[in-house]
């Protein structure tokens, strides 16, 4: 099976708004003062790169690219031109866009606080219980760590790849997802971690890019793979869980399941 024949099917908590303010916060940019030409540019790539990997998207990402494309048309269009009063609630055509996000990041951040103080509370015991009778550590999931952090540096290889390598000589590799699950098991032992731009390393095509990202992305929903970041927006290390769990059987039979 081709990359473009392999459907991602893909949890994504976050939404459109959450992609907005992470691109502004990747520019560390007040959101007062966003770009609407920059933000809509960088909000296509990422769905772009979405449709790219076969990613299924809810229906919002696409109304809220409408959205951006209408706004940036308006910014172009001399102030004569702009609709009419009653059809336009301010002068700026970015302020209900703007008023949406600040709002939205309210939510978050308060969602956020109560999860930090929620976590305090539970650390709270004048008795902590034997090592032995602890509960197992809940198994990271990728929403741990943002998709569009994962979207972000796969971008990034994407682009170094097709600045390095010459397309004059096509080569017919037809690697399917299961051959690089198999190749990422076998490469990357049970404790270790990799960079995250050091597993294409040895890609010689395009495709062979898209297919190891998916590959990747399936043994993380497997719970083989976690990924970490040093801080905010920074490198991404892919590490390989030590412990073995009912998700080591599912990705030794996923060959049989995706072959």
């Amino acid at each position: 099976m081709e990359a473009n024949d392999y459907k991602v099917r893909l949890e994504i908590f976050e939404g459109p708004l959450d992609l907005l303010l992470y691109l502004i916060k990747k520019d560390e940019v007040d959101i007062h003062t966003i770009s609407i030409e920059r933000i809509t540019r960088q909000y296509l790539d990422y769905i772009n790169t979405f449709k790219l990997l076969n990613i299924d998207l809810a229906s919002e990402f696409i109304v809220m690219a409408a959205n951006l494309m209408y706004l940036k048309s308006r910014t172009l269009l001399p102030r004569v031109d702009q609709p009419p009063e009653e059809d336009a609630e301010d002068d700026d055509p970015r302020w209900e866009l703007i008023r949406q996000l600040i709002e939205y990041k309210k939510f978050k951040d308060a969602a956020g606080f109560l999860t930090l103080r929620e976590l305090e509370q539970e650390g709270r015991f004048a008795h902590q219980p034997d090592d032995a009778l602890k509960p197992a550590e809940a198994p990271a999931t990728l929403a741990e760590v943002s998709i569009f952090d994962l979207i972000r540096a796969f971008q990034n290889v994407l682009k170094r790849f097709e600045e390095s390598h010459d397309f004059g000589d096509i080569i017919d590799d037809r690697f399917t997802v299961a051959d690089k699950i198999e190749l990422l098991l076998s490469h990357v032992a049970p404790g270790e971690s990799r960079r995250f731009d050091e597993l294409f390393q040895t890609a010689t095509t395009k495709a062979e890019v898209i297919v190891t990202f998916l590959a990747l992305l399936e043994l993380m929903k497997l719970n083989q793979f976690v990924v970490c970041q040093n801080e905010l927006l920074g490198d991404i290390v892919i590490e390989r869980r030590s412990t073995q769990s009912a998700a080591a059987l599912e990705a030794a039979e996923f060959g049989a399941d995706y072959a």
